[in-house]
């Protein structure tokens, strides 16, 4: 098991030596990792239910504020351990347990990439009047693998620069808002308050978020483990809740003026009659963001599948099967881009709400494993053992993800399916702020049969010399 684990860890875990970087380099990542045009998406979702602008911008703000909150603190984790946000479930559900979550991160990877090789062949029509959405598709797409396939430090310093470009576009977009965009008092006033609206975009924003947390370790887990909980939380924290919320609201603000218009359009025609061309400029932004953050999404998706075959067989990771796998992502990405159909605001809202109740469970076990009950004491060694303290099949995590997602579903609301106690609400989804504690109550208790004190002994007896090399 060392010689295995030693073979894999320059691509699962980064060993202290090879530790780099600043708290500080992770607020770029973030920030542009939410100013693209899905993200600009995002904040269509409640205007299109129905919602009174002034609403929607407050469920905008506090939603991202919520869903970064429980997000940051994954980051936070990444120091500590060295690892992949996903590795980090195995001593939660057990060595193969952690196929479940796996399973869940991939549905997202290749379905927010799917929907932003949608968006991006919708943007070059309205740049360019190009009508091949297959070719587009594709080289968009090649792009985004470059990018993922040259890997982390690449991603980072991508992000870094794309950062700059954005903040700059969106200062000139939010001041040309302020001053030249006829905002009415009609459009203004805060109106009925329509709450299955309201809720939508809240838990939009929050589903949209939250679902970053799935790879925000893999971001982070270069730094030097001294970078405290405190900065890790902050920066990352910071850079995706303005991120997120700014790009949101230009969603809002476009959909509010041009309610009947495809998203790309809209925002093309919003800020040329604020700015005489600069629409096309703006839109080049998001693009630009729109690449860097699909190639993240094909790293989290390589990763987790390299993570996969390993646990299935295990096996050396190799630059071939990294290539594999990247590969993998991006056929089933554009298989699914190219099934979609037109209403892309209403299937995005719906893949939002399915994320939600898929992250909602494990985002809460997670963090109540790292922060309450082994207060951040892993192996690392035993997390890559099959037969290690962690188990196969950890019941804890199984049992407490499966109670909370079951107690959600009363409450789901979606074109699909419409629980019952959604529908005694109106409609209203207030899934996560069930499944969230009932989560967190049900691990905690079935971890009351861990003793904590030799989980940390053990813990810290089997990464002796893990960093210098020792077996």
């Amino acid at each position: 098991m060392t010689r295995q684990f030693i073979e894999q860890r320059s691509i699962d875990y980064v060993p202290l030596a090879e530790r780099h970087g600043k708290a500080w380099h992770l607020w770029p990542v973030w920030f542009s990792g939410d100013a693209h045009l899905a993200t600009v998406a995002t904040g269509v979702v409640g205007i299109a239910l129905g919602g009174s602008f002034s609403w929607m911008v407050l469920a905008v703000v506090l939603g991202c504020a919520f869903g970064t909150f429980f997000m940051a603190f994954h980051a936070a984790q990444g120091p500590q351990l060295g690892l992949p946000q996903m590795i980090q479930s195995r001593p939660q559900f057990g060595y193969l347990g952690a196929l479940l979550v796996w399973g869940v991160a991939l549905i997202a990877y290749i379905g927010f990439n799917a929907f932003n090789q949608i968006l991006a062949a919708q943007t070059a029509h309205t740049l360019y009047g190009i009508d091949s959405k297959q070719a587009i598709m594709l080289g968009f797409t090649l792009l985004s693998l470059l990018l993922a396939v040259i890997g982390y430090d690449l991603i980072h310093l991508a992000q870094r620069w794309t950062a700059y470009v954005l903040i700059a576009a969106l200062i000139l977009f939010s001041i040309a808002v302020v001053v030249r965009t006829p905002l009415s008092p009609a459009l203004l006033a805060w109106g009925q308050f329509n709450k299955v609206a309201f809720l939508a975009q809240f838990f939009a924003a929050a589903s949209y978020q939250l679902s970053w947390s799935m790879y925000v370790s893999d971001y982070s887990r270069y730094l030097p483990r001294n970078v405290g909980v405190g900065a890790s939380f902050w920066w990352t924290y910071l850079g995706a809740t303005i991120g997120g919320a700014w790009t949101m609201l230009v969603g809002t603000v476009a959909a509010a003026l041009y309610p009947n218009m495809e998203l790309a359009r809209a925002l093309r025609s919003m800020a040329d009659g604020m700015i005489p061309g600069f629409g096309k400029p703006l839109l080049l932004c998001f693009m630009i963001g729109l690449v860097t953050v699909t190639s993240l999404n094909f790293y989290g998706a390589s990763l987790t599948l390299l993570s996969v075959m390993d646990s299935l067989k295990p096996s050396r990771p190799t630059i071939t099967k990294r290539v594999a796998t990247l590969l993998f992502a991006a056929i089933a990405a554009t298989v699914i881009a190219n099934a979609s159909s037109q209403d892309f605001v209403e299937q995005f809202g719906a893949f939002l709400a399915v994320l939600l109740y898929l992250f909602t469970p494990w985002t809460a076990i997670n963090l109540v494993d790292f922060y309450w009950v082994r207060k951040g004491h892993y192996s690392v060694r035993e997390i890559f053992n099959p037969r290690g303290m962690y188990e196969r099949w950890n019941w804890r995590g199984l049992l407490a993800y499966g109670v909370g997602f079951v107690v959600m579903i009363p409450f789901f609301s979606t074109p699909m399916y419409t629980g019952p106690l959604a529908a005694a609400l109106g409609g209203a989804d207030i899934a996560m702020l069930v499944g969230l504690p009932v989560s967190a109550l049900v691990y905690i208790v079935a971890c009351r049969s861990l003793d904590t004190d030799e989980d940390r002994r053990l813990a810290r007896a089997a990464d002796i010399g893990l960093d210098s090399g020792a077996a």
